[in-house]
């Protein structure tokens, strides 16, 4: 059997420059044991399969795997059947982790066509903190769908700063559906940039379950050529006195799309709380599209809500 073996240095500007950082590292949806750097010390960032087949994960396995993503969303229900490799991160409870850690799928285009489905789970305890960088990479130019689905926790107080880096040729196609739930005066920052791809769709869903949570969505895109870069984001606000912060930018040349799907959904309970939405993109040429949809949805009568949205062209 062909093992799919990838030279460090062949894949080395795809890391984190001359930063120490944990790693799990996939090569056409398998583990590569070699460019990893996982551990166990003070912290679990190991495989999926793993913890799903572990018992000493049971516990926190039958806890959070499958809660929180969507059971209506076919590739995301498609995505569950298939998963068994991914990564998977727990850390405990007052953990602030030194070093990033880095998600990384390589595919190698060994298969001419090739389709994964990676399955992350991150669970981060009460008053943790953690930086995350996550990224999908072809090295060639063979067709590759990547349909990954992604679980977050956090716990009272827990703090995430999770980084998507989007920059992938032009026949590779990505749906990431990423799913966090927040408990309360956690704070979790997700920050997607989004340069290159044949399509991209992110699904964005953030559940906030006690009071005086923090979310920001933050997303710089800039494509060119036929690419299409969809952000549809969705924000439940179901307990009070919290905030939500969506801040989404867009550059699109030649005849690229874009589309931003913004949503804010306030419960009647949820009152006291400030949800803040922006959209804004500049067209480069007379061919690209962007299609925006900012959208609230208020039940509670004493919140600070607003949203706007601006789509322009540069002067001659």
């Amino acid at each position: 059997k062909h093992e799919n073996t990838v030279e460090f240095a062949a894949v080395k500007k795809y890391f984190l420059h001359e930063i120490d950082t944990h790693k799990v590292i996939f090569v056409d949806g398998k583990f590569s044991s070699f460019l990893s750097a996982t551990t166990h010390e003070g912290l679990d960032v190991c495989l999926m399969s793993s913890a799903l087949n572990k018992p000493k994960y049971k516990i926190a396995i039958d806890e959070y795997f499958n809660k929180i993503a969507s059971k209506d969303e076919t590739l995301t229900t498609l995505n569950t059947a298939f998963a068994n490799e991914g990564a998977y991160i727990n850390i405990p409870k007052c953990k602030v982790v030194e070093k990033p850690i880095e998600i990384i799928y390589f595919s190698t285009g060994v298969e001419s066509a090739l389709m994964l489905q990676p399955r992350n789970l991150v669970i981060v305890g009460e008053n943790a903190h953690v930086q995350i960088i996550e990224r999908h990479q072809s090295l060639n130019d063979n067709e590759v769908l990547t349909n990954s689905v992604t679980e977050i926790f956090l716990e009272k107080r827990a703090n995430v700063d999770y980084y998507k880096i989007q920059n992938d040729t032009q026949n590779a196609s990505l749906i990431d559906s990423t799913f966090i739930q927040q408990q309360r005066e956690s704070i979790c920052s997700v920050h997607t940039f989004s340069f290159g791809g044949k399509l991209t769709r992110n699904n964005l869903n953030f559940k906030q379950l006690g009071e005086h949570c923090d979310s920001i969505l933050n997303g710089v895109t800039m494509i060119e050529d036929k690419q299409h870069v969809d952000h549809n984001t969705l924000v439940h606000h179901i307990a009070e006195n919290c905030e939500s912060h969506q801040d989404y930018k867009g550059i699109f040349d030649d005849s690229a799309t874009g589309v931003f799907n913004g949503k804010v959904y306030v419960e009647k309970q949820a009152q006291k709380l400030d949800a803040f939405q922006k959209n804004n993109n500049i067209l480069i040429s007379n061919k690209a599209t962007i299609n925006a949809k900012p959208q609230l949805e208020i039940f509670a009568d004493d919140v600070k809500c607003s949203h706007g949205c601006t789509i322009g062209q540069l002067d001659q």
